[in-house]
């Protein structure tokens, strides 16, 4: 735990989502949170994410759990497929609350290689603490790992993040 330090995390919500599915698990919002605030001492966790009308329980769910959303517009691609991409939203964020001295240190949640200079950036005004890498270490960008920034990978804390699955008859039902 960082502990006295007034910690940001910033998170690709569609980075995380698909990390940790290729990864082959599935991620509870809510331990997550918590373990962001404990670990990192991320006492605001910014998690970036399309907007899409149907999915507002979703949303819902998120906001009980602590993350702040920050919504992008969406467009659909060619193939009819959701495009919500939120790094430039993400950076600029970062950005001004670093400028604003609104906290200690950032902590970015993503394997995107096009987060490689916001990360310099923060290192060069020592205001940056880690990466946590949804995806699996060798799917983790080449840019990200060359900024040499701690990088954590959210596969080797599966056993305290993930949703723990009812096994049949646990509870005594079939």
């Amino acid at each position: 735990m960082i502990l006295g330090e007034k910690n940001y995390a910033y998170i690709d919500g569609a980075n995380l989502h698909k990390g940790v599915k290729n990864s082959g698990w599935n991620l509870d919002y809510k331990k997550f949170r918590v373990w962001l605030k404990e670990k990192y001492g991320a006492r605001q966790a910014y998690l970036f994410i399309g907007f899409v009308p149907k999915n507002k329980d979703l949303y819902t769910y998120l906001q009980e759990c602590g993350f702040i959303l920050v919504y992008k517009d969406i467009t659909y691609g060619g193939d009819g497929c959701i495009k919500g991409n939120c790094d430039a939203d993400l950076v600029l964020h970062a950005i001004r609350d670093a400028y604003e001295n609104n906290f200690e240190k950032a902590i970015l949640v993503s394997s995107d290689g096009d987060y490689a200079g916001l990360v310099k950036f923060l290192q060069e005004k020592k205001k940056f603490a880690a990466i946590l890498s949804p995806s699996l270490p060798e799917k983790c960008s080449i840019l990200l790992k060359r900024t040499s920034a701690p990088i954590a990978y959210l596969i080797d804390k599966k056993s305290i993040l993930a949703i723990k699955e009812k096994t049949p008859d646990a509870d005594g039902t079939a």
